[in-house]
């Protein structure tokens, strides 16, 4: 017989009771439940949190079983937020997930009215510029991670700079409609230049693919322990805020060199302005291939 109590009486330790209830009554949306998302949605019910929407476009595909937790020979073929759900309840039935598809932004606005903290599993940028301008608009704080080879964690309060402001993309100030193709491709050179410049990511990867990725002639690479550790940052995350925990990381966020064994925060302004146009130019041979 399930028991609230008995399933959660191990965190106690790590957090006090009434943290624990709070996290039991915290309202969390997690947008985009396949890689980074969906590891982060697994702690979260594992830790005890209840009050979850969730969301994806997709359905769970063969190539999803490297690296997503709630990917299975017998969730491929189904809707990836339905079928994550599902194993949700397998674990706490008592659980009170709202499943939304590709009209969730539609319910974006009765979301954030009641979830203040929102985690950005989504890899799509209009999405990614939907979420974060609204949560700005209702006063929620966004749990984010780069698209680099190392795991990283990023917290955007509703006073921050959002990423399409701190990084430059070409749709600072653009509606959402007129986003078009060449923006997300340039939008996605910015968040590489920052993770080039801002990381010892480049030693960690296979650079000429990672230039096929920037220019769109490959899928992007991901690989399990990056993403789950990644999706393990973000819950942490979700933690420090549901309980009230004063938090560190900031709008710019920290990579984890799991290689070196050691964290890695952004440079310092000076230093980034000399070094930015000797990464710019790397980055661009990169692409060129």
């Amino acid at each position: 017989m399930f028991d609230y109590a008995t399933m959660t009486t191990r965190n106690i330790g790590f957090v006090t009771e009434a943290e624990q209830e709070r996290l039991r009554d915290t309202p969390v949306f997690v947008c985009g439940v396949g890689g980074m998302g969906g590891a982060c949605l697994m702690a979260l019910v594992r830790a005890g949190f209840t009050r979850l929407t969730i969301c994806d476009l997709d359905d769970f595909e063969v190539s999803n079983l490297n690296r997503q937790l709630f990917a299975t020979l017998d969730s491929v073929g189904r809707h990836k937020a339905e079928a994550s759900r599902d194993q949700c309840l397998r674990i706490n039935p008592q659980a009170d997930i709202e499943v939304l598809g590709r009209d969730w932004p539609d319910h974006l606005d009765r979301i954030l009215g009641t979830a203040k903290i929102v985690v950005n599993g989504t890899d799509d940028l209009v999405a990614s510029l939907m979420l974060y301008r609204g949560a700005r608009a209702s006063g929620a704080t966004v749990i984010d991670a780069y698209a680099s080879p190392l795991p990283s964690v990023y917290v955007t309060r509703p006073g921050d700079p959002m990423p399409e402001e701190r990084l430059r993309y070409p749709t600072r100030g653009k509606p959402i409609e007129a986003v078009t193709d060449a923006d997300r491709a340039e939008a996605f050179l910015c968040e590489a230049e920052h993770v080039m410049l801002n990381s010892s990511s480049r030693h960690h990867i296979d650079l000429a693919l990672a230039g096929e990725v920037a220019a769109g002639r490959r899928s992007r690479m991901s690989f399990a322990p990056m993403v789950i550790s990644t999706g393990m940052l973000m819950a942490y995350e979700v933690t420090q805020l549901a309980t009230g925990r004063p938090g560190r990381t900031d709008c710019r966020g920290w990579f984890l060199n799991v290689y070196r064994n050691r964290v890695e925060r952004p440079l310092p302004a000076p230093v980034a302005l000399v070094m930015r146009p000797i990464v710019r130019r790397a980055l661009k041979r990169m692409v060129a291939g």
